[in-house]
């Protein structure tokens, strides 16, 4: 007990220590965690460390991360998918997955099993990673990014079906396949009946003590896990189900909050046992295989993501930015590497392979999205060939407008009734095709187009406007189009949006007539309404159904809010 304690502390130690440095540089924690591990690796071993132990804790972690990753994977997230996300995201993981299958089996004659192994860990793109660094770069709101979480969500659901086939095959003998996978699946089922009647009742009353809701959460993850390894599946098919069941009841997102610091735990063990486990004396066998298989997520996989949205009619800078995003490879992946290693379908020379790849991966896309603008910028003239050279055919601009609207999502909605109201001769421009569509439907002048297209901005009738006002949060692309606009129009009134107060500032020192700041507007129309309330909830209700009003009112028209953030 005394050795496991200090091994751990050890474990930890260097955990922090390399974290520390690899945050300094701006990387994800994630690297810091697999090379604290590969660095001690080698020292922790010769001092006789207990292979079981760190073994388990490595099983705990991917059970807390597969059952946190079902409470996020509710049934109902299908509907939010999106058509195209569904069809960019299923035609990748096909593309990328044959590419990098050839490629193993061919190239670096690794047989069909390794390949498979190969071509599945390629195909899948970083949650973890992805939805941190937007977050941090505020672009969860932008349509790239709301293409790219589609797509992520498409690739978890193929990836709970890849985790649930190699769970079960592992357990099963050629003598009870059938046997097995009905009792499995009669299993589930039974499960999800259990969820769907009887779970939210039991919760309800459960969710009175936190405490109690947080014991249970566990228990319920323990105790499927151990279910399906009883009946010949693996705890981690369990773990998953256990979150995917649980994300029915009202308390899912209360429950994943209990649960994560717990596991994120678990999680940096996980990760840290992986660099165990690939020792830096091994990374000279892998090196080669590791690079190639990089390049095919780092340049091929964003290729068929471009050409894929190209064809779907979304610009050339949405198409870059979804690309630049999505190109390294994921945290599932060295899950499914790690459980095909775990039955024997892979060996360690495979598994280190993947697990570099992630690595090399991870540590150059994670510049490519930070810095994705400046990438766009640099080699914007090169990219013509991800966009569908019909959309300029069919670029029709009216000329008989006075305002001009950019971006009509979201707040869009309110500002286009008030220039109904005045009479004025609008036209609204979106880079995202669903929405034209929509407003045609409607017969609302609408225009497909991109606002940082600069081509695009010269094609509209800057010179006769009288105002411009854009929804779009960017700021780069907001300097952008005052810039272009004050060029031909000094007496145009600008009226943009921006995230943060420094943002707001730079726009009004650009020359913006005014600013949209959504979060601070919010506040103070809530503050007004607090004031100048003086019959009480009379004024309340007033306001309240005049709201209520406008929401149907925007549902009916085809807009809507949707919640993109799901970790």
């Amino acid at each position: 007990m005394d050795s496991t304690f200090i091994q751990l502390a050890v474990i930890l130690l260097a955990a922090f220590v390399v974290s520390y440095i690899v945050r300094t540089l701006k990387q994800p924690l994630i690297i810091g965690y697999i090379i604290a591990g590969m660095i001690i690796s080698p020292f922790l071993f010769g001092a006789g460390a207990s292979t079981e132990t760190i073994n388990v804790f490595s099983e705990l972690g991917i059970s807390f991360l597969l059952f946190i990753v079902g409470l996020h994977l509710n049934p109902k997230v299908i509907k939010e998918i999106g058509g195209k996300s569904l069809i960019i995201g299923l035609g990748q993981i096909i593309l990328t997955f044959t590419a990098t299958f050839l490629v193993s089996n061919y190239l670096f004659n690794a047989g069909i099993i390794p390949s498979i192994y190969y071509g599945i860990a390629v195909s899948f793109s970083s949650t973890i990673i992805v939805m941190k660094i937007l977050s941090d770069e505020r672009q969860l709101d932008s349509l790239p990014s709301k293409i790219s979480i589609g797509i992520l969500i498409v690739q978890d659901l193929v990836a709970v079906a890849v985790l649930i086939f190699i769970s079960s095959m592992s357990g099963i003998n050629n003598s009870n396949t059938l046997q097995s996978f009905a009792a499995g699946g009669i299993l589930i089922v039974l499960l999800f009946l259990i969820g769907y009647f009887i779970l939210p009742k039991i919760t309800k009353r459960i969710a009175k003590s936190q405490e109690l809701l947080f014991l249970f959460s566990i228990c319920w993850c323990f105790v499927l896990a151990a279910l399906f390894l009883y009946v010949g599946f693996s705890m981690e098919i369990g773990s998953l189900l256990a979150g995917i069941i649980l994300s029915i009841s009202p308390y899912a997102t209360e429950i994943s909050s209990k649960i994560r610091p717990l596991r994120d735990f678990f999680l940096i063990i996980f990760f840290i046992i992986l660099g165990l486990k690939m020792q830096i004396s091994q990374v000279q066998e892998v090196i080669i295989p590791a690079i190639v298989l990089s390049g095919i997520a780092l340049i091929f996989k964003p290729l068929v993501l471009m050409f894929l949205g190209r064809w779907l009619k979304y610009t050339k800078r949405t198409n870059f930015l979804v690309g630049s995003t999505l190109a390294q490879i994921s945290e599932f992946s060295l899950i499914v590497a790690a459980l095909g290693l775990s039955v024997g379908q892979i060996n360690s020379t495979i598994f280190n392979t993947i697990v570099l790849t992630l690595i090399i991966t991870i540590f150059l896309s994670s510049y490519s999205i930070t810095y994705s603008w400046e990438l766009y910028n640099r080699f914007s003239n090169f990219l013509s060939i991800f966009e569908n050279k019909r959309i300029k055919s069919e670029r029709k601009v009216k000329k008989e407008y006075d305002t001009i609207l950019f971006g009509y999502n979201r707040i869009g909605f309110s500002i286009l009734n008030a220039l109904k109201s005045l009479k004025r001769k609008y036209l609204v421009v979106d880079f995202n095709p669903d929405i034209i569509s929509n407003l045609k439907k409607f017969d609302i002048p609408a225009l497909y187009g991109d606002v940082y297209d600069l081509n695009f901005l010269e094609e509209l009738n800057l010179e006769e406007l009288n105002l411009i006002i854009s929804t779009v949060p960017d700021v780069e692309t907001n300097k952008l189009l005052i810039e272009t606009v004050r060029a031909v129009n000094r007496k145009v009134v600008v009226i943009l949006r921006a995230h943060t107060i420094e943002d707001a500032l730079k726009l009004y020192e650009d020359g913006a007539n005014y600013v949209l700041t959504p979060h601070f507007l919010g506040g103070e129309y809530v503050a007004k309404m607090i004031n100048h309330s003086k019959s009480g909830d009379k004024d309340y209700k007033d306001e309240r159904n005049k709201h209520l009003r406008m929401l149907r009112e925007i549902l009916s028209k085809g807009a809507n809010h949707p919640e993109v953030e799901k970790n």
